[in-house]
Protein backbone atom coordinates (compact mmCIF):
# COMPACT_ATOMS: atom_id res chain seq x y z
CA UNK A 1 0.00 0.00 0.00
CA UNK A 2 2.68 2.04 -0.93
CA UNK A 3 1.87 5.82 -0.39
CA UNK A 4 -0.75 5.15 2.23
CA UNK A 5 0.22 6.22 5.86
CA UNK A 6 -1.19 5.47 9.84
CA UNK A 7 -1.35 7.57 12.45
CA UNK A 8 1.63 5.93 14.03
CA UNK A 9 3.65 6.16 10.52
CA UNK A 10 2.65 9.77 10.44
CA UNK A 11 4.37 9.98 14.38
CA UNK A 12 6.82 8.18 13.36
CA UNK A 13 7.40 9.83 9.97
CA UNK A 14 7.22 13.39 11.02
CA UNK A 15 10.29 12.15 13.81
CA UNK A 16 12.34 10.66 10.82
CA UNK A 17 11.94 13.97 9.24
CA UNK A 18 13.37 15.68 12.12
CA UNK A 19 10.34 16.47 14.35
CA UNK A 20 7.63 15.15 16.34
CA UNK A 21 9.86 12.94 17.89
CA UNK A 22 8.76 13.37 21.12
CA UNK A 23 5.12 14.13 20.68
CA UNK A 24 5.57 10.21 19.62
CA UNK A 25 6.92 9.58 22.91
CA UNK A 26 4.93 11.29 24.83
CA UNK A 27 1.76 9.26 23.39
CA UNK A 28 3.72 5.92 24.02
CA UNK A 29 4.39 6.86 27.65
CA UNK A 30 0.83 7.92 27.98
CA UNK A 31 -0.60 4.91 26.99
CA UNK A 32 2.22 2.48 28.53
CA UNK A 33 0.72 -0.37 30.53
CA UNK A 34 -3.15 0.38 29.08
CA UNK A 35 -3.93 -2.09 26.85
CA UNK A 36 -6.76 -0.94 24.25
CA UNK A 37 -10.11 -1.89 26.28
CA UNK A 38 -12.55 -4.58 25.06
CA UNK A 39 -15.85 -4.65 24.92
CA UNK A 40 -18.12 -1.66 24.84
CA UNK A 41 -20.10 -2.54 22.10
CA UNK A 42 -22.38 -0.43 20.23
CA UNK A 43 -26.60 -1.68 19.49
CA UNK A 44 -25.83 -2.59 15.76
CA UNK A 45 -22.67 -4.25 15.76
CA UNK A 46 -24.30 -7.16 13.84
CA UNK A 47 -23.75 -5.43 11.08
CA UNK A 48 -19.85 -4.86 9.96
CA UNK A 49 -18.17 -1.57 9.94
CA UNK A 50 -18.03 -0.40 6.64
CA UNK A 51 -20.37 -2.67 5.17
CA UNK A 52 -23.24 0.10 4.29
CA UNK A 53 -23.43 0.49 0.95
CA UNK A 54 -25.61 1.73 -2.45
CA UNK A 55 -24.97 1.84 -6.03
CA UNK A 56 -22.86 4.90 -6.36
CA UNK A 57 -23.65 8.04 -8.08
CA UNK A 58 -20.07 9.34 -9.50
CA UNK A 59 -20.58 13.20 -9.81
CA UNK A 60 -17.71 15.39 -11.48
CA UNK A 61 -16.81 18.83 -9.51
CA UNK A 62 -16.26 22.06 -11.04
CA UNK A 63 -12.83 21.73 -11.35
CA UNK A 64 -13.08 17.99 -12.72
CA UNK A 65 -12.41 15.82 -9.92
CA UNK A 66 -14.75 12.73 -9.30
CA UNK A 67 -16.29 12.01 -6.31
CA UNK A 68 -18.34 9.44 -5.03
CA UNK A 69 -21.73 9.72 -3.49
CA UNK A 70 -24.02 7.39 -2.06
CA UNK A 71 -28.28 7.93 -1.75
CA UNK A 72 -30.37 5.73 0.76
CA UNK A 73 -34.36 6.46 -0.18
CA UNK A 74 -36.79 6.07 2.39
CA UNK A 75 -38.82 2.80 2.47
CA UNK A 76 -41.90 5.14 2.20
CA UNK A 77 -42.20 8.48 0.27
CA UNK A 78 -41.74 11.47 2.44
CA UNK A 79 -44.13 13.80 1.86
CA UNK A 80 -41.74 16.68 2.60
CA UNK A 81 -39.41 15.87 0.22
CA UNK A 82 -36.47 16.12 3.11
CA UNK A 83 -32.57 15.05 2.59
CA UNK A 84 -30.19 14.68 5.13
CA UNK A 85 -26.68 15.16 3.19
CA UNK A 86 -23.57 13.97 5.95
CA UNK A 87 -19.56 15.19 5.53
CA UNK A 88 -17.19 13.12 6.78
CA UNK A 89 -14.12 14.56 8.44
CA UNK A 90 -10.18 14.70 7.70
CA UNK A 91 -8.52 11.54 6.72
CA UNK A 92 -11.93 9.42 7.32
CA UNK A 93 -14.51 8.65 4.44
CA UNK A 94 -18.43 8.02 4.73
CA UNK A 95 -18.00 5.05 6.57
CA UNK A 96 -17.59 7.17 9.80
CA UNK A 97 -21.12 7.52 10.02
CA UNK A 98 -21.37 3.63 9.61
CA UNK A 99 -24.26 3.93 13.12
CA UNK A 100 -25.87 7.09 11.97
CA UNK A 101 -26.54 5.66 8.82
CA UNK A 102 -27.86 1.95 9.99
CA UNK A 103 -30.17 3.74 12.57
CA UNK A 104 -31.60 6.48 9.26
CA UNK A 105 -31.53 3.71 6.51
CA UNK A 106 -35.78 3.57 5.26
CA UNK A 107 -36.71 6.94 7.20
CA UNK A 108 -35.34 9.35 5.83
CA UNK A 109 -33.52 10.13 2.33
CA UNK A 110 -29.87 10.54 3.09
CA UNK A 111 -26.70 11.73 1.06
CA UNK A 112 -23.31 9.99 1.81
CA UNK A 113 -20.33 11.14 0.33
CA UNK A 114 -16.22 10.93 -0.04
CA UNK A 115 -14.64 14.23 -0.31
CA UNK A 116 -11.70 15.12 -2.41
CA UNK A 117 -8.80 12.42 -1.62
CA UNK A 118 -10.69 10.32 0.92
CA UNK A 119 -12.42 7.07 0.26
CA UNK A 120 -13.10 6.58 -3.18
CA UNK A 121 -12.84 10.07 -4.37
CA UNK A 122 -10.47 11.36 -6.70
CA UNK A 123 -7.92 13.16 -5.26
CA UNK A 124 -7.76 16.12 -7.32
CA UNK A 125 -5.61 18.58 -9.10
CA UNK A 126 -2.72 20.11 -7.09
CA UNK A 127 -3.43 22.90 -5.05
CA UNK A 128 -7.32 21.91 -4.80
CA UNK A 129 -6.96 20.97 -1.03
CA UNK A 130 -8.62 23.33 0.32
CA UNK A 131 -11.75 24.25 2.53
CA UNK A 132 -13.16 26.77 0.07
CA UNK A 133 -13.12 23.73 -2.63
CA UNK A 134 -14.56 21.09 -0.44
CA UNK A 135 -17.69 23.81 -0.22
CA UNK A 136 -17.99 23.81 -3.83
CA UNK A 137 -17.53 20.12 -3.94
CA UNK A 138 -20.66 20.00 -1.09
CA UNK A 139 -22.50 22.44 -3.25
CA UNK A 140 -21.97 19.57 -6.56
CA UNK A 141 -23.32 16.88 -4.32
CA UNK A 142 -26.15 18.20 -3.39
CA UNK A 143 -26.99 19.99 -7.28
CA UNK A 144 -26.16 16.11 -8.47
CA UNK A 145 -28.04 14.50 -5.49
CA UNK A 146 -30.56 16.95 -3.54
CA UNK A 147 -31.23 19.14 -6.47
CA UNK A 148 -34.90 20.02 -4.97
CA UNK A 149 -36.44 20.03 -1.46
CA UNK A 150 -35.61 21.03 1.81
CA UNK A 151 -32.12 20.48 3.07
CA UNK A 152 -29.98 19.34 6.36
CA UNK A 153 -26.27 19.40 6.26
CA UNK A 154 -23.83 17.55 8.93
CA UNK A 155 -20.66 17.77 8.75
CA UNK A 156 -18.18 16.00 11.22
CA UNK A 157 -14.75 17.80 11.61
CA UNK A 158 -13.15 19.37 8.31
CA UNK A 159 -17.28 18.07 7.33
CA UNK A 160 -18.42 21.14 9.47
CA UNK A 161 -15.98 23.34 8.07
CA UNK A 162 -17.30 21.62 4.20
CA UNK A 163 -20.91 23.25 5.50
CA UNK A 164 -19.54 26.24 6.78
CA UNK A 165 -17.19 27.27 3.52
CA UNK A 166 -20.94 26.37 1.80
CA UNK A 167 -22.94 28.68 3.46
CA UNK A 168 -20.16 31.37 3.02
CA UNK A 169 -20.46 31.15 -0.59
CA UNK A 170 -23.64 30.39 -0.78
CA UNK A 171 -25.86 32.30 1.84
CA UNK A 172 -28.95 32.00 -0.26
CA UNK A 173 -29.15 28.29 -0.17
CA UNK A 174 -29.49 28.74 3.76
CA UNK A 175 -32.41 30.91 3.25
CA UNK A 176 -34.38 28.95 0.81
CA UNK A 177 -33.75 25.24 1.22
CA UNK A 178 -31.36 24.44 4.15
CA UNK A 179 -33.51 24.06 7.26
CA UNK A 180 -31.49 22.02 9.34
CA UNK A 181 -27.88 22.01 9.97
CA UNK A 182 -25.78 19.76 12.96
CA UNK A 183 -21.83 20.89 13.34
CA UNK A 184 -20.02 17.91 15.25
CA UNK A 185 -16.59 17.94 16.88
CA UNK A 186 -15.37 21.08 14.06
CA UNK A 187 -14.36 24.63 14.14
CA UNK A 188 -15.36 27.73 12.42
CA UNK A 189 -12.02 29.74 12.68
CA UNK A 190 -8.86 29.77 15.06
CA UNK A 191 -7.20 26.56 14.28
CA UNK A 192 -3.46 28.09 14.42
CA UNK A 193 -3.01 27.05 17.97
CA UNK A 194 -4.45 23.92 18.59
CA UNK A 195 -2.46 21.29 21.10
CA UNK A 196 -3.57 18.06 20.22
CA UNK A 197 -3.58 17.73 24.07
CA UNK A 198 0.11 18.05 23.92
CA UNK A 199 0.00 21.62 25.55
CA UNK A 200 3.17 23.70 23.91
CA UNK A 201 4.59 20.81 22.41
CA UNK A 202 1.61 20.01 20.21
CA UNK A 203 1.28 23.65 19.14
CA UNK A 204 4.68 23.29 17.38
CA UNK A 205 4.29 20.30 16.29
CA UNK A 206 1.12 21.41 14.54
CA UNK A 207 3.30 24.37 13.31
CA UNK A 208 5.88 22.75 12.00
CA UNK A 209 4.13 19.14 10.73
CA UNK A 210 2.65 20.82 6.91
CA UNK A 211 6.61 21.38 5.69
CA UNK A 212 7.01 17.72 7.04
CA UNK A 213 4.68 16.36 5.76
CA UNK A 214 5.37 17.74 2.53
CA UNK A 215 8.58 16.21 2.49
CA UNK A 216 7.12 12.83 3.28
CA UNK A 217 4.64 13.14 0.57
CA UNK A 218 7.58 12.60 -1.65
CA UNK A 219 9.08 9.44 -0.09
CA UNK A 220 5.80 7.32 0.63
CA UNK A 221 7.80 4.37 0.94
CA UNK A 222 9.76 5.69 4.07
CA UNK A 223 6.23 6.04 5.87
CA UNK A 224 5.21 2.73 4.69
CA UNK A 225 8.41 0.86 6.02
CA UNK A 226 7.55 2.20 9.50
CA UNK A 227 4.02 -0.08 9.59
CA UNK A 228 6.34 -2.59 10.47
CA UNK A 229 6.25 -1.02 13.97
CA UNK A 230 3.12 -2.95 14.84
CA UNK A 231 -0.78 -2.80 15.35
CA UNK A 232 -0.05 -2.24 19.25
CA UNK A 233 1.53 1.39 18.90
CA UNK A 234 -0.71 2.03 16.28
CA UNK A 235 -3.99 1.10 17.97
CA UNK A 236 -2.52 3.25 21.16
CA UNK A 237 -2.21 6.46 18.96
CA UNK A 238 -5.63 6.00 17.35
CA UNK A 239 -7.60 5.50 20.58
CA UNK A 240 -5.45 8.16 22.11
CA UNK A 241 -6.68 10.95 20.03
CA UNK A 242 -10.08 9.36 18.47
CA UNK A 243 -11.64 7.97 21.78
CA UNK A 244 -12.09 8.73 25.82
CA UNK A 245 -13.75 6.07 26.70
CA UNK A 246 -13.99 1.64 26.78
CA UNK A 247 -14.41 1.15 23.11
CA UNK A 248 -13.96 -2.14 21.16
CA UNK A 249 -10.89 -3.55 19.70
CA UNK A 250 -12.59 -3.79 16.31
CA UNK A 251 -13.68 -0.16 16.49
CA UNK A 252 -10.35 0.51 16.80
CA UNK A 253 -8.79 -0.99 13.94
CA UNK A 254 -11.72 -0.22 11.83
CA UNK A 255 -10.69 3.80 12.77
CA UNK A 256 -7.35 2.79 11.88
CA UNK A 257 -8.22 0.93 8.87
CA UNK A 258 -9.77 4.26 7.70
CA UNK A 259 -7.22 6.56 8.83
CA UNK A 260 -4.72 4.20 6.48
CA UNK A 261 -6.62 4.45 3.69
CA UNK A 262 -6.12 8.22 2.98
CA UNK A 263 -2.81 8.43 1.16
CA UNK A 264 0.17 10.63 2.72
CA UNK A 265 0.02 13.36 -0.28
CA UNK A 266 -3.60 14.13 0.65
CA UNK A 267 -2.84 13.91 4.19
CA UNK A 268 -0.24 16.44 3.46
CA UNK A 269 -2.26 18.27 0.95
CA UNK A 270 -4.92 19.56 3.50
CA UNK A 271 -3.53 20.01 6.58
CA UNK A 272 -2.21 23.65 5.86
CA UNK A 273 -5.96 24.84 5.05
CA UNK A 274 -6.78 23.99 8.96
CA UNK A 275 -4.44 26.98 10.13
CA UNK A 276 -5.54 28.98 7.38
CA UNK A 277 -10.05 27.85 7.69
CA UNK A 278 -11.73 31.01 9.09
CA UNK A 279 -15.68 31.36 8.35
CA UNK A 280 -16.66 32.53 11.47
CA UNK A 281 -18.91 35.37 9.57
CA UNK A 282 -20.56 32.20 7.52
CA UNK A 283 -22.11 31.21 11.06
CA UNK A 284 -24.67 34.01 10.14
CA UNK A 285 -26.40 32.13 7.70
CA UNK A 286 -27.25 29.28 10.10
CA UNK A 287 -29.29 31.91 12.10
CA UNK A 288 -32.32 30.79 10.38
CA UNK A 289 -32.06 27.15 10.13
CA UNK A 290 -32.29 24.54 13.10
CA UNK A 291 -28.95 24.11 14.72
CA UNK A 292 -27.51 21.24 16.31
CA UNK A 293 -23.46 22.30 18.32
CA UNK A 294 -22.21 18.49 19.45
CA UNK A 295 -18.94 17.94 20.99
CA UNK A 296 -16.94 15.14 23.09
CA UNK A 297 -15.41 17.31 26.38
CA UNK A 298 -12.37 14.79 25.54
CA UNK A 299 -12.14 15.60 21.81
CA UNK A 300 -8.16 16.37 21.96
CA UNK A 301 -8.12 16.63 17.73
CA UNK A 302 -10.45 20.27 18.22
CA UNK A 303 -10.88 21.05 21.45
CA UNK A 304 -14.57 21.83 22.39
CA UNK A 305 -13.53 25.43 23.19
CA UNK A 306 -14.54 25.33 19.10
CA UNK A 307 -17.81 24.32 19.72
CA UNK A 308 -18.42 26.69 22.53
CA UNK A 309 -17.20 29.55 20.05
CA UNK A 310 -19.73 28.60 17.58
CA UNK A 311 -22.98 27.95 20.33
CA UNK A 312 -22.33 31.16 21.47
CA UNK A 313 -22.37 32.54 17.69
CA UNK A 314 -25.61 31.17 17.32
CA UNK A 315 -27.42 31.60 20.78
CA UNK A 316 -30.81 29.16 19.39
CA UNK A 317 -29.17 26.86 18.45
CA UNK A 318 -28.93 23.32 20.80
CA UNK A 319 -25.13 22.67 22.42
CA UNK A 320 -24.66 19.11 23.66
CA UNK A 321 -21.41 18.52 24.84
CA UNK A 322 -20.96 14.44 25.36
CA UNK A 323 -18.91 13.73 28.30
CA UNK A 324 -16.05 10.74 27.82
CA UNK A 325 -15.99 11.58 24.04
CA UNK A 326 -12.86 12.19 21.87
CA UNK A 327 -13.07 13.55 18.48
CA UNK A 328 -14.82 10.44 16.51
CA UNK A 329 -17.57 10.69 18.92
CA UNK A 330 -20.57 9.78 16.57
CA UNK A 331 -18.62 6.50 16.13
CA UNK A 332 -18.12 6.44 19.96
CA UNK A 333 -21.69 7.27 21.58
CA UNK A 334 -24.20 6.70 18.43
CA UNK A 335 -26.75 6.29 21.58
CA UNK A 336 -25.88 10.01 22.23
CA UNK A 337 -25.23 11.00 18.74
CA UNK A 338 -28.10 9.76 16.92
CA UNK A 339 -30.66 10.72 18.67
CA UNK A 340 -29.79 14.61 18.81
CA UNK A 341 -30.06 14.02 15.13
CA UNK A 342 -32.89 12.42 14.69
CA UNK A 343 -34.12 15.36 17.39
CA UNK A 344 -32.88 17.95 15.05
CA UNK A 345 -34.94 16.34 12.36
CA UNK A 346 -38.01 16.03 14.11
CA UNK A 347 -37.42 20.11 14.50
CA UNK A 348 -37.31 20.68 11.17
CA UNK A 349 -40.35 18.79 10.08
CA UNK A 350 -41.63 20.33 12.92
CA UNK A 351 -40.83 23.94 10.98
CA UNK A 352 -42.12 22.91 8.17
CA UNK A 353 -45.34 22.17 10.00
CA UNK A 354 -45.15 25.36 11.42
CA UNK A 355 -44.39 27.20 8.06
CA UNK A 356 -48.33 25.82 7.02
CA UNK A 357 -50.10 25.79 10.33
CA UNK A 358 -48.11 29.24 11.24
CA UNK A 359 -47.31 27.36 14.50
CA UNK A 360 -44.31 28.46 16.97
CA UNK A 361 -41.27 26.56 16.40
CA UNK A 362 -39.74 25.26 20.22
CA UNK A 363 -36.61 27.08 21.32
CA UNK A 364 -34.03 25.30 21.51
CA UNK A 365 -31.82 24.46 24.61
CA UNK A 366 -28.36 23.63 25.53
CA UNK A 367 -27.72 20.40 26.68
CA UNK A 368 -24.51 18.19 28.63
CA UNK A 369 -24.64 14.83 28.32
CA UNK A 370 -23.05 12.38 30.53
CA UNK A 371 -22.69 9.00 28.50
CA UNK A 372 -21.76 6.96 31.68
CA UNK A 373 -23.96 5.85 33.27
CA UNK A 374 -27.16 6.31 31.19
CA UNK A 375 -29.17 8.92 32.23
CA UNK A 376 -31.69 11.78 30.64
CA UNK A 377 -29.66 14.57 29.92
CA UNK A 378 -29.81 17.61 31.75
CA UNK A 379 -31.00 20.49 30.01
CA UNK A 380 -30.37 24.18 31.04
CA UNK A 381 -31.15 27.59 29.56
CA UNK A 382 -28.78 29.70 27.96
CA UNK A 383 -28.66 32.95 30.40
Amino acid sequence: MSGRTSLVSLGIGLAAAGVGAAAGVAAERFAVGRPVLRGARQEGDEVPLGSLREVPLVLTADDGTQLHVEVDEPQEPDPDGLTVVFSHGYALNLDSWHYQRLALQGRVRTVWWDQRGHGRSQRGPVGSATIDQVGADLAAVIKAAAPTGPLVLVGHSMGGMTVLSLAAHQPELFIDRVLGVALVSTSSGGMQDLDLGLDRLGTLLHRVAPAALSLLARKPGLVERTRRIGSDLEEVIVKRWSYASDVSSELVDFTARMIASTRIEVVSDFLPAFSSHDKREALESLRTAQTLVLVGDKDLMISSEHSEAIAAALPDAEYALVRDAGHLVMLEHPEIVTPHLVALLHRVRQQLTAESDKEPVPVRARTIVRSRPPSRPRRRRRS
